[in-house]
């Protein structure tokens, strides 16, 4: 048995020794929103089945699709990395606003096709652009999109995933740019971000709305405190440092209840904040975008860039961390842009001939030299270097 910690909850995850198939037994938690049982009772449904797909090594990119009738179907592929062949309801039950559902699954992991997955990729977490801040000047969470970077960092570093987080929410960013036509914004802040935080990937983001709606109180109801719903919108875009270009881009809305009365001033990074039912909507969107950052990176490349040459010998930004090998060997490439028939760049990478090998291994960097030891023709600092298989 093994303890899965998924977003603060502990979940246990039962598998048997049969290669060709494993039971898993997993448990998912969704809260009762103004009710709502059927629609926690998929959600947690929906947490069950991702928790033990991830732990199971399968991709989960369609999951949403198989909430609705998932009990009474005998077979559901998952981004063909894996199959269910079974599901059973052990239990299910509900406390207090707290719907729980415990699922026996029986998976079919299939080999994994990707080769980049025995790489570590490194992904930066920034913080989030506050797109309209007068909207959050009801209970002065002005900090509440660096809150939000944190949280979602923290999340990911919990979870079982294809990249490993690295934490750059500390300083502010204006993204708004990087939203619009895919080729127009300027690389330098990706290059600022992935040399700062050596991540290859970069993960930017803004809040565009949390405007407070309508009241849910009864106006005659004046024993009652105020109580409102808030809106949530958040955009996110997925670059690859190295290349800079745009990989990926989703926005997600919610709502919930903000329980707090006008005038309170509230801490975006309580626990208190976290546990109410804006709160626990962020956190849901927070770990729906876990879940698609997972599908999305599971067979992107890992790459580096050369930092320093010396006649044959290069130091690179890969290192044990990535999975680097003494004696690994590594190719050279070079980064440019095409230029279509409208004027936009595309980017162009090209692989030159020249291959190095591993000596030296730090944890965040290598040491490199040329295969034949002759200097390296027109290899200049910045220039990709790709892993080879293992």
């Amino acid at each position: 048995m093994a303890n899965i910690k998924w977003l603060g909850l502990v979940s246990a995850i039962v598998f048997s020794n049969n290669s060709l198939a494993q039971w898993f037994e997993s448990t998912g938690h969704a809260t009762v929103k103004n009710g709502d049982t059927s629609q926690a009772k998929s959600a947690a449904i929906k947490d069950a089945i991702t928790q033990a797909l991830v732990f199971s090594g399968a991709r989960v990119s369609s999951v949403q699709t198989l909430v609705d009738g998932v009990l009474t179907q005998d077979q559901l592929k998952i981004s063909s990395h894996g199959e269910i062949q079974k599901i059973e309801l052990i239990s299910e039950n509900r406390h207090n606003d707290t719907y729980a559902i415990t699922l026996r699954l029986d998976i079919f992991p299939q080999a994994e096709e990707c080769p980049a997955n025995q790489y570590t990729k490194f992904i930066a977490v920034t913080q989030s652009q506050l797109a309209n801040r007068e909207q959050a000047r009801m209970g002065q969470i002005f900090d509440v999109n660096k809150a939000i970077s944190e949280h979602l960092y923290t999340s990911l570093e919990n979870t079982q995933m294809a990249a490993k987080p690295t934490a750059y929410y500390n300083l502010p960013l204006r993204v708004d740019h990087f939203f619009t036509q895919q080729y127009d914004y300027s690389n330098a802040l990706l290059e600022e971000i992935t040399s700062r935080s050596n991540s290859q990937y970069v993960l930017l983001s803004r809040i565009r709305d949390l405007s407070v709606n309508h009241k849910i109180n009864n106006d005659y109801a004046f024993w009652q405190d105020d109580s409102f719903k808030r809106a949530y919108k958040v955009d996110y875009v997925l670059f690859d440092g190295t290349t800079y270009e745009k990989l990926w881009q989703k926005s997600y809305q919610t709502e919930g209840i903000w329980p707090y009365k006008k005038t309170e001033i509230i801490d975006v990074y309580s626990d208190r904040f976290w546990a109410t039912d804006y709160g626990k909507a962020i956190t849901d969107i927070n770990q729906t975008l876990t879940y698609d950052l997972q599908a999305v990176m599971a067979c992107l490349p890992t790459q580096g860039k050369i930092l320093h040459i010396e006649n044959d010998r290069l130091i690179i930004n890969l290192g044990k961390a990535h999975g680097l090998e003494q004696g690994q060997i590594l190719n050279i490439a070079h980064h440019n842009y095409l230029t279509d028939a409208q004027g936009n760049k595309l980017p162009h990478k090209i692989t030159t001939l020249n291959q190095l090998k591993v000596t030296q291994l730090y944890q965040q960097s290598a040491v490199a030299i040329s295969i034949d030891q002759q200097p390296l023709p027109n290899i200049q600092i910045n220039d990709i270097v790709e892993l080879a298989g293992k």
